[in-house]
């Protein structure tokens, strides 16, 4: 017979409750049998895409592997799972209805300042992984892909280090390095990097900015990361929205418990990995990971089709006064651009997926009109210059190589132009002031200056002036009142 799940545990805690008289249902929390997995996984970002894709993962694919999350800057989420034992629920919201189930995999929960758990566990030999979630911008890269060292807080963080390794540090770089320092210290043996970010060659990147900023603390770290530290990467994907009010409700109607941080997510995920991992990890595989030599073919197409088109709804959305994604794409005109953008993609992917890229594109309309997930184009136009340059710069700069110009790429540049210049919804960017001055004045020069800072390539270009006439084009479409 098998063990009994979360769920059936916590509700059958809830008839026990009603029996004895009580009205008050009792919030999430392990039972007295159900210990926390050992931390074998330690990862930074507690937000709410992690809690719906990679711990929903390990949970599923259920050998004891237990996870250690920290927090970003604000310590908010661990100190309200920490009372539920790093509980929560996870909605999946399909189009007919509700799956409601609790996710088990998280032993421990910490805020981002806790600097002493953190070097604990990465001296610990046990811990195999280190994940994070923290957006693009998070591995604060410089102009040329490194680590940007004349950033304010990785100065001030390299000051730290310095004086003294073991000192709280605020960068996610320097984290790493902090927590790679105290593990070659403790002699604890090999570790995985493995970073869940939109990032083209995400371990790759991390890597680069992880040495980088090691050579300015400690360039004797060096020689020993390269010998024991794995840098995996990996193409993430599930729609993960802010969590609608009444979701609570919908928890406790179904499972008997208060979970004060449940997640919304879709039906759909999916997680592609590359990596040697030394030290071990979990059988994701069993969990539907897709183990791969590469993956460079699968975010590709993930960054230039669900997430290209995800941006170019973002800013052209709103304009045309759409606030979530199912509504932007039920617009003929977004969805139109939509596929637009695909077909310009679509002839660049990689043989290994394109057969398959058909498929894919149908099961994004399905995600894209799934009306109960509501989610708001407001969230994902955040971070707009971190994001442009890998989703739909590629298709402009592969379209110029084929002699075309790319007609959806370019609606998503003209879009972004417009928010930039307070059409749609607020701009929230890490370099929201110098693109808001890049993107101001006469249209023709501020076409020119955006092109030239999204991609360097484009200036050089004989066909930049099409290019430049297409988005300028676009653009003035945007801010006419009819539209």
């Amino acid at each position: 017979m098998s063990a009994p799940t979360p769920q059936a545990e916590q509700a059958e805690q809830a008839r026990q409750t009603e029996a004895a008289g009580g009205t008050e249902p009792p919030r999430l929390a392990r039972t007295p049998d159900a210990a926390a997995a050992p931390v074998r996984i330690v990862h930074l970002g507690l937000g709410n895409f992690f809690r719906a894709h990679q711990a929903w993962y390990t949970m599923r694919a259920g050998d004891g592997w237990g996870i250690a999350a920290f927090t970003g800057r604000r310590p908010d989420v661990a100190r309200t799972l920490a009372p539920q034992d790093g509980l929560y629920t996870l909605v999946e919201r399909g189009p007919d209805g509700d799956d409601v189930g609790v996710v088990t995999s998280l032993s421990a929960v910490h805020a981002a300042g806790d600097q002493a758990a953190w070097l604990g566990y990465l001296r610990d030999p046990a811990v195999a992984v280190v994940t994070s979630t923290v957006t693009e911008a998070g591995y604060l890269r410089g102009h040329d892909g490194g680590l940007d060292a004349a950033h304010p807080d990785v100065a001030a963080d390299v000051a730290t280090l310095r004086r003294d390794p073991v000192a709280p540090v605020t960068t996610v770089p320097a984290k790493i390095v902090a927590g790679l320092l105290a593990r070659q210290g403790a002699d604890a043996g090999p570790i995985t990097v493995l970073p869940c970010d939109n990032l083209p060659g995400n371990g790759a990147v991390v890597g680069r900015v992880v040495r980088d900023l090691a050579a300015l603390v400690d360039p004797d770290l060096l020689p020993w990361i390269a010998e024991n530290v794995d840098f995996a990467s990996s193409m993430v994907d599930r729609i993960t929205p802010d969590v609608a009010p009444g979701t609570a409700e919908i928890v406790e109607r179904e499972l008997g418990v208060v979970d004060a941080s449940p997640v919304v997510t879709e039906p759909f995920s999916q997680w592609v990995v590359a990596g040697s991992f030394p030290a071990g990890r979990p059988r994701w595989e069993d969990a539907g990971v897709e183990l791969v030599d590469d993956v460079e073919p699968y975010e590709r197409r993930k960054l230039l089709l669900l997430n290209g088109a995800h941006s170019l709804m973002a800013y052209a959305g709103p304009i045309l006064g759409h606030e979530t994604v199912d509504a932007a794409f039920a617009d003929e005109r977004v969805r139109a651009w939509v596929e637009q953008l695909w077909d310009d993609a679509e002839t660049d992917l990689d043989e290994r997926v394109r057969a398959r890229t058909p498929a894919y594109r149908q099961a994004l309309r399905e995600r894209f009109g799934n009306v109960r997930m509501s989610d708001v184009l407001g969230r994902i136009a955040a971070d707009g210059s971190q994001k442009l340059p890998v989703r739909h710069v590629p298709v402009l700069l592969a379209r110029r190589s084929a002699g075309e110009v790319s007609a959806g790429a370019v609606v998503g540049v003209a879009a972004w132009i417009a928010h930039l210049r307070g059409a749609g919804v607020p701009v929230r960017d890490v370099a929201a002031d110098l693109w808001r001055e890049r993107a101001a004045g006469e249209d023709e020069g501020a076409v020119a200056r955006i092109l030239a800072s999204l991609a360097p390539e484009l200036a050089e270009d004989a066909g930049l002036p099409e290019v430049h006439r297409a988005v300028l084009a676009q653009l003035r479409a945007f801010e006419q009142p009819e539209v």
